[in-house]
């Protein structure tokens, strides 16, 4: 199936994500024409970690990678929640054997590294997350951005405006 619009899915924690790690790339993607979908464990109203709130449309599990060109995990501390969550991992496994862009930004790089996906890649994260990944194999760079290949991560809320610029790069490539 060709996807004749370009359309990212950005996934939420379900709660405590971090609100401007959603809201800059986002407005970034919408702004070059890029469809966004916010998923999280369930539909509805997500409370951020800065008090404000955002309705995810659909649940982890009636996510379809074929209907999107990217798939985005957002951080923040709620985030942890899909460190060893089954479905976030599948889905970040079937993007990348998808061929579509992975993206991380601040906590959710260890959700691709716990996936098996960062083994061998160069990566960033938010600073209590190096360990982590260095251990699941990424070659951990201290940097705002790094893209390997389809993979891009990001070490915080201080990136987002390029961590979104560089998804945008990423999908029009």
């Amino acid at each position: 199936m060709v996807i004749k619009e370009k359309k990212a899915l950005f996934i939420i924690a379900p709660k405590n994500f971090r609100e401007e790690e959603l809201f800059e790339p986002k407005e970034i993607l919408e702004k070059a024409g890029i469809n966004t979908v916010i998923a999280s464990r369930k539909a509805g109203t997500i409370l951020g970690v800065g008090g404000e709130t955002v309705k995810a449309s659909i649940s982890l599990e009636d996510v379809d990678i074929k209907n999107y060109n990217a798939i985005i995990f957002v951080g923040g501390p709620g985030a942890s929640a899909y460190f060893d969550d089954a479905k976030a991992r599948q889905i970040a496994k079937q993007a990348v054997e998808k061929g579509k862009i992975l993206a991380a930004i601040c906590i959710a790089p260890s959700i691709l590294a716990n996936a098996g996906l960062l083994k061998e890649k160069k990566a960033t994260a938010f600073s209590d997350q190096a360990e982590n990944l260095h251990e699941k194999g990424a070659k951990y760079i201290c940097k705002d951005i790094i893209v390997d290949g389809k993979i891009i991560t990001s070490n915080g809320p201080e990136a987002a405006k390029r961590f979104g610029e560089a998804i945008v790069k990423a999908i029009h490539l």
